[in-house]
């Protein structure tokens, strides 16, 4: 059974830093687009920043230069790195996973549990 597991989440104050980690368990073929969203109460789960198999990078407006993703294929691992964090930065994140479970099978999008992540003013 695939299973994406997400740790580092927490309370931080405005300014701080936290790193998210994103672990793939269990046999896959394939790892494609790796990826991070965000949710809070009352509104759509969005996209924070994604990351190919080859390590291109894209950003929502609103993180970029602030937070990093990055990758390792060999540990099936994505993290991103949260530096500089504002109050509006609260939400549950949740790692997301493009990959095919066999050479057979179509690749298909895996979600992680989510992780709360709460800046303080």
């Amino acid at each position: 059974q695939v299973q994406l597991v997400e740790s580092g989440g927490g309370l931080v104050q405005a300014g701080g830093s936290l790193r998210l980690s994103c672990a793939v368990s269990g046999n896959i073929f394939r790892l494609n687009d790796m990826a991070w969203y965000r949710q809070t109460p009352g509104k759509q789960r969005e996209l924070v920043a994604d990351i190919t198999s080859g390590g291109s990078t894209n950003y929502a407006d609103s993180v970029k230069g602030r937070f990093t993703i990055s990758r390792d294929n060999a540990k099936k691992t994505v993290s991103l790195q949260m530096n500089s964090l504002k109050p509006e930065d609260t939400a549950i994140y949740y790692c997301n996973a493009d990959l095919a479970r066999t050479y057979y099978t179509s690749a298909v999008m895996y979600w992680g549990q989510g992780t709360q992540v709460t800046v303080s003013s």
